[in-house]
């Protein structure tokens, strides 16, 4: 069937979507994720626009050779409900060019080898001793299908039960809370990660990549300027950078000695959007631009640096 016919199609039936745009291989589908459409450059990666029940949720810089997101960039939506019991979810045209763009769960059995040989599949963290670690959490999301949607492994990274269920979900908390009370308009999010120099580790013979650090930013352009005194410097952007591994230097971020035993060595440090991507040039020694002019324009007062 030609585009030409399946536009025809779809403008009778009013559809949302279109399958003559890809939703693997462009972000051109899902750009209204990110501030100004503009998704962060400098990273090579495999786009993925999130496509769940027809609809799109978010977006995914995929790398393929990783088996595991460079980062995912989402709108902010303030949370209802219980944290979903949703079922763990592949891409199924990572696997097979011109396959339906809906991510689909993972059915009991053996999984297709395509499948498995394009992307991680559940067997890579099982006894793995990492938990399936969310860029864009199910917490920041207001929808039943937004939250289910997170649960993709083309959204998840290899990450320790420490940072978790500790420092890291407390970030995510803090965002939450921080957005739901004095971001006035939207709010663009986008979390990644940051790969080790050398010697990287691997889950499953070297079936996916272990990140040494993950970073978050927001970008919220219209807020309520009444803001209390430790958050003058959160808006309109804020960053952080997460240890994934407490046995790595202090140098991006300190470890505090006084943290409980199970959380030590995965502190989180929070900064500025430009500090954040001074260590991402360090890290990948070339410019990474989370939002477009960093999100600051006529009208909105400076961040600090």
């Amino acid at each position: 069937m030609s585009c030409l016919w399946t536009s025809v199609l779809i403008l009778i039936s009013a559809a949302v979507w279109s399958p003559c745009v890809a939703d693997v291989g462009d972000f051109d589908p899902c750009l209204h994720f990110f501030y100004k459409s503009w998704p962060p450059k400098g990273l090579e990666g495999t786009p993925i626009c999130q496509r769940y029940n027809n609809t799109y949720h978010f977006a995914t810089l995929y790398s393929r050779p990783r088996r595991s997101p460079w980062f995912s960039g989402y709108l902010y939506t303030t949370p209802r409900g219980r944290r979903p019991k949703a079922s763990w979810k592949y891409e199924p045209q990572l696997a097979y060019t011109g396959a339906d763009g809906n991510m689909m769960p993972f059915l009991p059995g053996p999984v297709d080898q395509n499948v498995v040989e394009s992307q991680a599949v559940e067997l890579d963290y099982i006894n793995s001793t990492f938990t399936r670690g969310h860029l864009n959490p199910s917490l920041h999301h207001e929808t039943r299908n937004s939250r289910s949607a997170t649960f993709t492994l083309t959204n998840v990274v290899p990450q320790k039960v420490g940072s978790n269920d500790g420092p890291w979900e407390y970030l995510e908390q803090t965002v939450n809370k921080t957005l739901a009370a004095y971001c006035l308009g939207e709010a663009y999010i986008v979390t990644g990660i940051i790969p080790y120099k050398s010697n990287e580790p691997w889950i499953k013979n070297h079936r996916v990549a272990v990140p040494e650090y993950m970073w978050s930013a927001y970008c919220c352009p219209n807020y309520n300027h009444s803001l209390p005194t430790e958050l003058k410097d959160a808006f309109p952007t804020f960053a952080a950078i997460g240890r994934n591994d407490p046995n790595s230097s202090e140098e991006i971020v300190a470890i505090d000695q006084k943290a409980e035993k199970q959380f030590r060595g995965y502190d989180v440090r929070q900064m500025s959007l430009e500090t954040l991507e001074t260590w991402l040039k360090d890290r990948f020694t070339t410019v990474i631009s989370v939002f477009y002019e960093q999100c600051v324009h006529q009208g909105n007062p400076s961040h600090v640096k």
